[in-house]
């Protein structure tokens, strides 16, 4: 198998980093220290990879599989690339057989030696999508949540380890933040998951809204399908308000970061809002004016801390 050209590991690399301008917050903005922002960027390019081995988005052409040592038809098989993705990540922490071979793995590595960062955060990213593979529906709220353990709150557990700020009423507070910023991303995107076949709204609440899949395909949204994310919606928000404090225990620019997290959160919820919860015709963005408004009100409302 020919190895891939250094110019086309760059251009997956870029690629992949350049989605950082599609969250709903800021992943590693300007005003961070260097070493923030490209142990932030790092970690992102992880966390964006494994996503999109978990949602077949993979650059065309195999690229990535040849990088991890596969054929290329095999970027058409997720759970091989995250099998093979999980063994280039235990390269990372010194597996035996050598270096990482992915690029974005190999900008990891330094971040992981510097921070002192261990495996499992990385590993549970892996199994949320492998989970996404295996399971298309959750019946309950709680099982949704016990997802987003894996899926989002250990980018959270992350960021406040490269930050040195990590402590057991940060990580709950953080936890919270996460979780909430990936219901939100769940309501937004309705019909792009229904496109994979996932429904990530549990079914108890469809039921008790009397919302049914074929509800979920329509163009727009009907009074049940709008209720029901309205219902999601204000679960996402409680979960925001329960993990502000984690803005106000921090100081700097670590607290700016942080709040934009928050106030991207809100801002999301605010465009579903404002779309009159009517997310079937595609996300509801916020408008980057509305975006600072909601920051600026976290940063004047975060309860100061120490």
């Amino acid at each position: 198998m020919r190895p891939r050209s250094a110019p086309a590991s760059d251009a997956l690399v870029r690629a992949t980093l350049s989605k950082a301008r599609t969250e709903n917050f800021p992943v590693a903005p300007s005003f961070l220290p260097r070493a923030w922002r490209e142990g932030l960027m790092a970690v992102y390019g992880y966390a964006r990879l494994v996503d999109d081995i978990g949602d077949g988005d993979l650059a065309p052409g195999g690229h990535d599989a040849v990088l991890l040592g596969l054929e290329p038809a095999a970027a058409d098989h997720p759970l091989t690339m995250l099998d093979a993705f999980e063994a280039d990540l235990m390269r990372v922490f010194g597996a035996a057989d050598g270096p990482p071979r992915h690029p974005l793995l190999q900008a990891l590595r330094p971040v992981v030696r510097d921070h002192g960062l261990t495996p499992e955060p990385f590993l549970g990213l892996i199994e949320a999508n492998r989970q996404d593979q295996r399971v298309a529906r959750y019946e309950t709220y709680g099982e949704l949540l016990g997802y987003c353990e894996l899926s989002a709150n250990p980018v959270g557990r992350l960021v406040l380890s490269l930050t040195g700020t990590s402590t057991p009423e940060r990580i709950r507070r953080s936890d919270a933040v996460c979780t909430a910023l990936q219901i939100v991303e769940h309501v937004q995107d309705v019909a792009e998951d229904l496109g994979r076949d996932r429904i990530y709204l549990p079914a108890e609440d469809m039921r008790r809204y009397r919302v049914t899949g074929t509800d979920l395909k329509a163009p727009t949204a009907n009074a049940s399908v709008r209720s029901l994310i309205a219902f999601e919606a204000e679960r996402a928000r409680d979960l925001l308000d329960e993990g502000t404090p984690l803005v106000g225990s921090v100081h700097g620019r670590l607290r700016l970061l942080l709040a934009g997290f928050v106030g991207g959160g809100r801002a999301a919820l605010r465009a579903v809002s404002d779309a009159g919860f009517d997310v079937l015709p595609g996300p509801p963005k916020p408008t980057k004016h509305c975006l600072l408004r909601e920051v600026a009100a976290v940063l004047r409302t975060a309860p100061r801390k120490g």
